[in-house]
């Protein structure tokens, strides 16, 4: 069986988290994660209420906050759902 995510939903496999930072000293920075980008839903509700493109694609590697997203197990694999707008940011070469 498949599994489909709608409108701005993302699905990420969470990877091991890197403390390096040169921004924020570490006390002061809460706990996020990396993860790499398994499948997106197809759109998302814009201010305007028109639909946009979810903002992040497959295999794009994104920062997410700790304490949020809905463990989901498909195929005996962990992964996380986020919204679109809880991504905290993604990774460019």
């Amino acid at each position: 069986m498949e599994f489909l995510l709608l409108f701005h939903q993302v699905l990420v496999e969470r990877s091991a988290d890197e403390t390096v930072t040169k921004v924020l000293p570490e006390k002061s920075q809460g706990k996020v994660l990396q993860a790499t980008v398994v499948a997106v839903g197809c759109r998302s509700k814009g201010k305007g209420g028109e639909m946009q493109p979810v903002s992040v694609k497959v295999r794009d590697k994104v920062r997410l906050p700790e304490y949020r997203g809905t463990e989901v197990v498909l195929d005996n694999k962990d992964y996380f759902l986020f919204r679109d707008g809880d991504i905290l940011g993604k990774y460019v070469d």
